[in-house]
């Protein structure tokens, strides 16, 4: 990874997880329990999504790494670059999650979910940080957006983590949301 590149995906790991920890900050254990209907997750099981999703992310990349690059894909590739990118502005598509990444309560706690994040995203920033790994011929598939190289997948990471704080922030703003007391 080109240190420009790399420097513009450790900043969108960094903001995109500030920007989840501070719309968690504060809230009540019924605000993290809270659904917007019986089917949409809570901000308790999006959290732990994002947890799960974070580890089951980086152990793929890190897998595809050590199979055969594949240098004839990379064009392929760039013509996904403004699927990634705008993964976190097109909430109007809904995406359903693998099982693996589904949350399944395993984190009660929200303090404990907060760090459970920090530390998986820690793992990342330091894989992205340091890697020297020909991320762009390595490639494994998106469940919508087909093949992506791995440089890409570290880039929808931020992107993912943005969506769903717009997601936390809807249901924050929901008016059936309960009220601090």
């Amino acid at each position: 990874m080109e240190s420009q590149e790399r420097q513009w995906v450790l900043d969108q790991l960094a903001s995109s997880e500030a920007r989840l920890l501070e719309v968690l900050e504060g809230l009540t254990p019924e605000q993290w329990r809270f659904r917007e209907t019986p089917e949409r997750w809570s901000i308790a099981e999006i959290t732990e999504h994002l947890i799960l999703f974070e580890g089951f992310i980086l152990g793929a990349v890190l897998n595809a790494l050590r199979g055969p690059a594949e240098h004839d894909k990379r064009g392929l590739a760039a013509s996904s670059e403004s699927l990634v990118l705008g993964l976190a502005q097109s909430r109007g598509t809904r995406f359903n999650a693998r099982e693996v990444v589904r949350p399944t309560g395993k984190w009660s706690d929200p303090r404990a979910l907060a760090a459970g994040f920090r530390e998986a995203r820690a793992r990342t920033v330091a894989f992205a940080g340091t890697t020297e790994a020909e991320l762009r011929d390595h490639f494994f598939p998106h469940i919508a957006f087909g093949d992506l190289d791995c440089c890409q997948w570290l880039k929808l990471l931020g992107q993912h983590t943005l969506r769903h704080v717009s997601q936390i922030e809807a249901i924050k703003a929901d008016s059936a949301y309960p009220v601090m007391r």
